[in-house]
């Protein structure tokens, strides 16, 4: 039976075959991706997009703009990405932290030693470990892997994890078997989304999709 480190790699070649670079996350600063990162919670990315390019057209995407913002002004500008007073807190909550811990700057931010930034993102009220493994990755380059609904579902049905594995269980199975690459988790978690979105979905396409000769379930 093939190995986890091999089947975790035979997958990724499987779904890079069939798409190609996906070229996530998409943002034009490590800012921008931040503020997707906290929006993109409960909705599309369609959704996101709208609320960052009117963030954008108000000339609010930066940190400093963002901080200083009205709390109303803000949750107007991204009413589309939904729950937007719920949003506008955690956006707040961020900029709070960002300018009290480090004045402000994302560079000095990232600078930080990866995992102690985790566990500061991890204690700001609404920054769930998907939005700080996201923060990181997109916003910060750093080498952590995402875990998504699409990730778990997955890898359930091809009999790498069990519906009980915690998030850092899941996390673990890629960073222990495979290399320490941030390009490398970037172009998988997103892979790994869009074959969610296309194929792997609530009722799968299974015939259809890429990964039906990875099945083992």
């Amino acid at each position: 039976m093939m190995g986890v480190s091999r089947r975790l790699e035979a997958i990724f070649e499987t779904l890079n075959a069939h798409f190609g670079d996906l070229h996530w996350w998409p943002g034009e600063t490590p800012f921008e991706i931040i503020v997707g990162a906290i929006l993109t919670q409960n909705t599309n990315w369609n959704n996101v997009a709208t609320a960052i390019a009117a963030l954008k057209g108000a000339g609010l995407l930066t940190p400093r703009a963002l901080y200083d913002a009205e709390d109303a002004v803000v949750a107007r500008l991204i009413r589309p990405s939904g729950y937007y007073n719920v949003k506008t807190k955690r956006l707040k909550a961020f900029l709070v932290f960002l300018h009290t811990r480090y004045g402000g700057d994302l560079n000095a931010m990232f600078d930080e030693d990866m995992w102690t930034l985790r566990q500061q993102l991890l204690d700001i009220k609404g920054v769930g470990a998907e939005t700080a493994d996201s923060i990181l990755l997109y916003g910060g380059a750093k080498p952590v892997f995402v875990v998504d609904a699409y990730t778990r579902r997955i890898l359930e049905r091809h009999g790498l994890i069990t519906p009980d594995w915690s998030y850092g269980e899941v996390q673990s199975l890629f960073m222990d078997h495979l290399p320490q690459n941030t390009s490398l988790y970037n172009q998988y978690h997103a892979l790994l989304v869009q074959v969610g979105k296309e194929f792997c979905k609530k009722k799968p396409l299974c015939e259809a999709c890429p990964l039906v000769s990875e099945m083992t379930v």
